[in-house]
């Protein structure tokens, strides 16, 4: 049964379309669940709270083609409330900053790389940090961006060139040649 019918199934309350969808996009929305989450247990609660809007709300979708993207995007709305509230309830609490050891192993320095470039992407504003985390973490085109999030593909690409530039002046990477 291709997507459109098993929504088509689902709006109409076959319990059992509705779980095959689920099934599909389970995978990518752990995915994306954690990388706002960064927690295993926050994420699996997230992914289980989205599909249960979902379910609730599957008589609502208007355009059976985009569930993956609606579902997404229910997520992502609940992961940043998720996220909006546990910062409130960190009272302020700023992380420990990474201290840069000039000794480090190669393994270290890879992380410390890593801990560098997400703590780059969460100064960014909220939209960029969005089309960087579905570009880059998880593998979404533009068009499937612009979908989800629900603005036009230009304002994808503006968002996409804004973050990156942000992030290469935040990483000091502006004097290294484009080659």
């Amino acid at each position: 049964m291709g997507n459109e019918l098993l929504v088509a199934a689902a709006k109409r309350g076959d319990d059992a379309a509705f779980y095959s969808l689920i099934t599909q996009h389970k995978e990518k929305m752990y995915r994306i669940a954690y990388s706002y989450l960064k927690n295993e247990a926050d994420a699996l609660e997230a992914v289980q709270e989205a599909t249960c809007r979902a379910y609730i709300q599957i008589r609502k979708l208007k355009e059976p083609e985009f569930f993956g993207s609606w579902l997404i995007r229910i997520l992502m709305n609940y992961c940043a409330d998720e996220a909006k509230r546990k910062a409130r309830r960190a009272d302020g609490q700023q992380a420990a900053a990474a201290v840069i050891d000039p000794h480090a192993t190669s393994g270290e320095s890879a992380l410390l790389e890593r801990v560098m470039l997400e703590s780059a992407v969460e100064q960014l504003d909220a939209n960029y940090q969005k089309v960087i985390q579905l570009k880059y973490y998880h593998d979404l085109t533009i068009t499937e961006i612009a979908r989800t999030l629900q603005k036009p593909e230009g304002t994808i690409k503006t968002w996409l060139h804004k973050a990156l530039g942000g992030l290469r002046q935040r990483l000091g990477k502006e004097g290294e040649p484009n080659g």
